[in-house]
């Protein structure tokens, strides 16, 4: 059976960005009579961020640009809206147009740090710009970014964990785990979820590394941490199954379907489990589910494979299966 499920169970590092928004502080206006508007524009698009209405975020930074071009925080935070929408060529062309128009015109890191606002507008130019560089596979280019936010910033977790993110993605995954490490030593208290998060990539990084227990140890803290999070279970009950524990990996896969119900990998490898340990029909309607899912996420690679599978495993079942009584 290995060679039906060894391409099926795989692990993905999940990109989940730590984004910064600036802030109406960083944000003022040449004349009293555009002020009034352009801030308005600017709070609006910072309130649509924090509500998740990103194309409306969109419209009222790009109203407030209009009024006022030479406003660097309104670029930084369009930036970020751009990165959410999946325009990340025009969010690094914000990006750059608010580091431009707030050069580094101090003489040390030291005399830029006592400017907080130029410093936070700089800060989060690069980080966002990273960001955008990250989604565009310019790996290189982001862990230059996130190099400049921490040394403008040496505090900030977000730099860290995204820059180890970059690095897991070119393979570089001793200094990855470096900045991970990083960025659960900067991360505030209590901030479980976002330590969780951490602690599942560094699992991930840990897995490449074939550090099998330091991976289940990783994401088993970020399950005591997140009990919601669905991908832990997912990639703990992965190893599972690696390791031939079909019953530890069961019952991962079920807590992750229980936080995310159309998570289709997790439908699919639970389905192989339950077929390594022959309860059949329980598998088959398992593999069923998780096709019906990659379909509707227009995952159609996943969905044929899925098929492929289940085909495979009615031409080599018998009529008759056996029922599911664990």
């Amino acid at each position: 059976m290995s060679r039906l499920y060894r391409n099926l169970i795989h692990f993905s590092c999940v990109v989940t960005f730590l984004i910064q928004i600036l802030t109406t502080q960083a944000f003022a206006a040449p004349s009293a009579s555009a002020q009034t508007s352009t801030s308005d524009f600017f709070k609006s698009g910072v309130e649509k961020i924090q509500n998740g209405d990103w194309k409306q975020a969109l419209v009222e930074f790009t109203q407030a640009i209009e009024l006022n071009a030479e406003k660097a925080a309104a670029y930084g935070n369009r930036c970020l809206v751009y990165i959410q929408l999946g325009e990340y060529l025009n969010a690094t062309d914000d990006c750059t147009q608010a580091l431009q128009l707030k050069p580094n015109n101090a003489s040390s890191v030291r005399e830029l740090v006592r400017s907080p606002v130029v410093a936070n507008i700089r800060a989060s130019a690069y980080l966002n710009r990273g960001l955008a560089y990250h989604r565009q596979a310019r790996y290189q280019e982001a862990i230059a970014d996130f190099n400049q936010t921490i040394k403008i910033k040496p505090i900030d977790y977000s730099a860290y964990y995204n820059r180890g993110l970059a690095r897991f993605e070119q393979e570089d995954y001793e200094e990855a785990i470096a900045d991970f490490n990083q960025a659960l030593q900067q991360i505030p208290t209590p901030q479980e979820k976002t330590l969780a998060t951490v602690y599942n990539d560094r699992g991930l990084t840990h897995f490449q590394l074939r550090n099998i227990s330091a991976a289940i140890a990783d994401f088993s803290l970020a399950i005591r941490l997140n009990g919601s999070d669905a991908r832990a279970y997912y990639n703990r009950g992965c190893i599972c199954h690696r390791q031939g524990d079909y019953v530890g990996a069961i019952r991962d896969f079920t807590l992750s379907i229980q936080r995310s119900p159309n998570r289709a990998e997790a439908y699919v490898n639970r389905g192989i489990a339950r077929y390594q340990l022959g309860y059949q029909q329980a598998a088959f309607e398992d593999l069923q589910k998780g096709a019906e899912c990659f379909c509707a996420q227009k995952e159609m690679v996943a969905y044929q494979q899925t098929l492929n599978l289940i085909k495979k495993i009615q031409q080599q079942s018998p009529s008759t299966v056996e029922s599911e009584t664990a």
